[in-house]
């Protein structure tokens, strides 16, 4: 049968809700506190206490200094007792021996429950934000518990946790009752001295894209993809959703059969209305459906300025524009862009007065000035009130494409032209500016200081402001003629240092001779004979070192072996006795001497590890000798 101390641990567990490690931890700490504030002990010293799960006995082990004779129980053992825990202890050693004092499980039971049950709140603590923070951006169910008009609405969660919706994350005009079980996503958990402070919302767009998660299987499985979502609570939300799989309606899965999936979201959200659009790369088909339930006539988007300007028809305008422009600002949040909605009879005015009035669209004005009188009547009659045909409809619809089109591509045409004189002035400029500081400049001080503040850091910003647009920096203030003078002057003075030219090493091949390719070659035998195997090389003078006799590539030692490059004739290799007559020096002819015999020899210098030539001359009748 189990003792009381299992019995009173199961029980914690059980009601706490914790992992039994965390409970006895907790009770092992409050354990040694209970020591230390029992024998007064220091914080200094190690306190351990153990615990026996079965029994509920406390044993507490401590540290103490081994002496000879003890004066204080608490920090001090004699060297008897502490070998009897380590053998090899010494007089001075420090040693951790049981101290656990007489009947202290009673003392410990009275001065340590406090400390017991704040462990074990805090440990419930920290595992409430551990549980909670993995759910930060889900749907949570709790029950109201209270409701204030300040605080907001109190909701009990799992694991004895409470959220808090303030009053800014609830659906505009909803209202709860204490004990109803609400819906939300756990927005943010924030830590409290009290705990976990979980932040609960309904008013979020994530709220609905989880409630479309929940009721489309195909977005939960990933068929259908939720591109964007804009919302304002309570009264309108615009979907963006697109299919993953060809053949596949994004639009006619979240609405489902007769409306019943969005239904069932709409009821959720207190009938918010929903419109559910399909996702198009093309950005003005996206801004036209985007802005339904109105029809578009046109869109004319401005990428400089990420603008959109859509034209509608009169009858279309207002629900184009929502109530208190809600629909235009859902559209312009769905789809990134800024939107200017227009009815169809006010562009086609802005458009004449644009053509007329702006000298940049003077070319389109020359296109359009048989059309703009035929547009003017049309304006004419519609201001009258007389009726409007289609066909001058469409011819207004037709004119405002027109100008717009040609409006927008000369636009595109000035930003091109306006990129290529930066490109030109930025060539201009040495990179090494860019790197250099306007202090460099030696500008007053009055000077520098406007310039920094205008954010001209570097010698390159300065120089590319004053070749692109000099009234940029004239019209900072404090900058006047005299300072433009001084900025010009330091600018044609400054100086940059050229960039070192990096020179590759050229590398010739030399080809490596055997030693046993070694062969005597008169000099003369190497001149006449090198339209054969061995190509011609450099006259040498005498005492001067040959090259490689032959130059041969890289290639050629691949193709062909050594062995057959550098075989020679067998006439080769036999020395010569004189030389040509015609080869004498014209002063040699009038001294009467003849042209001495010279013979060449190749050689392989294992040293050098490559075959070099050498010149050798006969003196008398002792042989060949080098020279």
């Amino acid at each position: 049968m189990k003792n009381e101390f299992a019995l009173a641990f199961n029980e914690v567990l059980e009601e706490k809700q914790l992992p039994k490690e965390i409970i006895m931890a907790a009770i092992e700490s409050a354990m040694v506190s209970a020591y230390r504030r029992a024998v007064n002990a220091s914080n200094a010293q190690e306190v351990v206490a153990k615990i026996d799960p079965e029994t509920g006995k406390v044993t507490i082990f401590a540290e103490k200094e081994v002496v000879e004779d003890v004066q204080d129980q608490r920090t001090e053992v004699t060297l008897e007792v502490a070998r009897t825990v380590n053998p090899e202890a010494n007089l001075n050693d420090m040693v951790v021996v049981e101290s656990t004092p007489a009947d202290f499980g009673r003392v410990a039971a009275q001065t340590a429950r406090q400390v017991i049950q704040q462990r074990i709140r805090e440990a419930e603590r920290q595992m409430q934000a551990d549980f909670f923070n993995k759910q930060v951006g889900e749907i949570i169910s709790g029950v109201v518990q209270a409701v204030s008009m300040t605080q907001g609405v109190t909701i009990g969660l799992d694991m004895k946790a409470e959220g808090i919706m303030p009053p800014n994350q609830k659906i505009p005009g909803e209202k709860f009752k204490v004990h109803e079980r609400v819906r939300s996503i756990v927005l943010e958990v924030k830590d409290s001295p009290r705990g976990p402070q979980i932040i609960l919302s309904r008013s979020h767009r994530n709220f609905l894209r989880r409630l479309l998660e929940n009721e489309v299987p195909e977005i939960y499985h990933g068929i259908v993809e939720i591109r964007a979502i804009s919302r304002e609570p309570g009264q309108r939300a615009k979907v963006a959703v697109s299919a993953t799989q060809p053949n596949v309606d994004p639009v006619g899965a979240c609405v489902g059969i007769k409306g019943v999936r969005i239904q069932a979201i709409v009821k959720e959200l207190h009938d918010e209305k929903i419109d559910i659009i399909e996702w198009n790369a093309d950005p003005v088909l996206y801004i036209s459906k985007a802005i339904s339930p109105a029809k578009v006539s046109g869109v004319y988007l401005n990428d400089a300025e990420k603008t959109a300007t859509v034209v509608v028809q009169e009858d279309q305008l207002s629900l184009a524009i929502g109530r208190d422009g809600q629909n235009a600002r859902l559209a312009a949040k769905l789809t990134g862009w800024r939107i200017d909605i227009k009815s169809l009879i006010e562009a086609a005015a802005d458009a004449i007065v644009k053509v007329q009035s702006d000298p940049s669209l003077a070319n389109i004005a020359e296109v359009e000035h048989k059309n703009i009188p035929v547009v003017e009547e049309v304006l004419a009659k519609k201001s009258e009130g007389r009726p409007v045909t289609p066909e001058e409809f469409m011819t207004l619809i037709q004119f405002v494409e027109r100008v717009e089109r040609r409006t927008v591509e000369q636009k595109k045409a000035t930003a091109a032209a306006e990129e290529e004189r930066v490109s030109a002035a930025r060539a201009e400029v040495p990179n090494a500016a860019f790197e250099t500081g306007i202090e460099a400049l030696g500008l007053p001080d009055h000077v520098y200081n406007i310039l920094i503040e205008a954010e001209y850091r570097t010698v390159g910003d300065l120089m590319m402001a004053m070749k692109l647009n000099p009234d940029n920096v004239l019209g900072l203030a404090g900058i006047g003629p005299k300072s433009m003078d001084a900025i010009r002057k330091a600018l044609e003075n400054i100086s940059f240092p050229e960039p070192e030219s990096v020179v590759e090493p050229v590398v010739e091949a030399v080809a490596e001779v055997p030693a046993e390719a070694v062969v005597e070659v008169p000099a003369e035998a190497v001149t006449e004979t090198a339209s054969a195997e061995v190509l011609p090389g450099p006259v040498l003078a005498e005492g001067e070192a040959a090259p490689v006799a032959a130059e041969i590539t890289e290639e050629k030692i691949e193709e062909k072996p050594l062995e057959e490059i550098f075989t020679l004739r067998p006439d080769m290799l036999q020395p010569v006795a004189a030389a040509p007559e015609d080869e004498e020096d014209e002063s040699d002819k009038k001294k009467g001497k003849k042209k001495k015999k010279k013979v060449v020899e190749i050689v392989y210098d294992e040293d050098l590890e490559k075959a070099i030539a050498k010149k050798k001359h006969k003196r008398g009748d002792e042989g060949w000798e080098e020279d």
